[in-house]
């Protein structure tokens, strides 16, 4: 609430002679003198007497509403314009059977980093992200969308069953870049998670990253699993039926090239990180957040609507009763 014109609050200072006049009017002398005034000291006092100062303090009153009216009070309401210099994500996930390995204890690889990216995803805001899942071959699971749930129900239905256990990482590079190459976003960025190196694709993942650089694409790589070798789960089969007996875990060697996700990170500008546990792959996703967060700019705006008619009928009101107190039931005669 403000006042628009506050000096029409001045008029209050006509209170001054106003009280002024009227108790110096109390205090003046009779025009009709009495002999003795003892008869009238014993007479009980009347209503109208008690009341006597009623009308000025309406006067009064009625004096100040309508100057509070004439300052103009207003209230203001807010808005807030926020404008966003937006960053889009796209996330390339490995889904090859190398992921089903048991080194993230108590859950694979896979489960980890899909429960990892869920909490990523839940830290933006205003960002489009995307998701693109491969192995021997590629394809985008959810385009670029603001709509996070609709992206986390995709994350929750990637599984393995689709997949062989080869890793083409230049064409998810490609599919991702295709993707997100003509995006408007200031800001794009991909972020790409395996646990192994590339044997498979017709597209050399160097080129790929070259490719996103010159497209001003920056890519994180993140290398998961532990060094040398590594518990792995595999079926048993029954070798007369083909049917799948139970599960067995085996020690395999984890294959992760280091190297070459580091050499693709490099010339997009982005950066290659090594997680050997659930703690620190978080790590991971919370660095590269802080690291690619979106701009934002408020501007407040706020719009003001007058509010002096209630103070007007308000002030009017009490006059109009201080007139007709005055000249009925409280009359005074000089």
């Amino acid at each position: 609430m403000q006042l628009r014109n506050p000096w029409f609050l001045l008029v209050l200072v006509a209170w001054v002679p106003m009280v002024w006049v009227y108790l110096r009017r109390e205090k003046r002398r009779p025009a009709v003198r009495f002999s003795d005034l003892s008869l009238f000291k014993k007479l009980p006092k009347s209503r109208t007497l008690v009341l006597r100062h009623v009308p000025v303090a309406l006067r009064l009153i009625g004096i100040g509403l309508l100057a509070v009216a004439l300052a103009r009070p207003q209230k203001g309401t807010s808005e807030e314009e926020v404008t966003t210099e937006g960053v889009d994500i796209m996330l390339v996930l490995d889904v090859s059977y190398s992921m089903k390995a048991l080194d993230f204890q108590p859950k694979n690889r896979l489960f980890v980093a899909k429960e990892t990216l869920k909490e990523f995803i839940k830290k933006r805001r205003s960002d489009r992200i995307g998701l693109v899942v491969f192995a021997k071959r590629s394809y985008t699971k959810c385009p670029l969308t603001l709509d996070y749930n609709v992206l986390t129900q995709f994350l929750d239905g990637v599984t393995f069953e689709e997949f062989s256990d080869q890793t083409a990482i230049g064409v998810a590079l490609a599919t991702a870049g295709n993707r997100i190459k003509d995006s408007p976003a200031k800001s794009k960025v991909i972020i790409l998670l395996t646990d192994g190196g590339n044997n498979a694709g017709d597209i050399a993942p160097l080129a790929a990253a070259s490719a996103l650089g010159q497209l001003g694409i920056k890519t994180y790589t993140i290398g998961v699993g532990k060094e040398g070798e590594v518990p792995y789960p595999v079926e048993v089969v029954d070798r007369f039926t083909g049917k799948v007996l139970g599960t067995q875990v085996q020690m395999m060697k984890s294959d992760l090239d280091e190297q070459l996700l580091a050499d693709i990170a490099h010339p997009t500008g982005g950066k290659f990180f090594r997680a050997q546990n659930t703690e620190k792959l978080k790590e991971i996703y919370d660095t590269i957040d802080k690291m690619e967060r979106t701009q934002i700019k408020t501007k407040l705006y706020t719009s003001y609507a007058d509010h002096f008619f209630p103070w007007v009928v308000g002030g009017a009101a009490i006059l109009l009763l201080e007139t007709i107190l005055s000249y009925t039931w409280l009359r005074r005669i000089p």
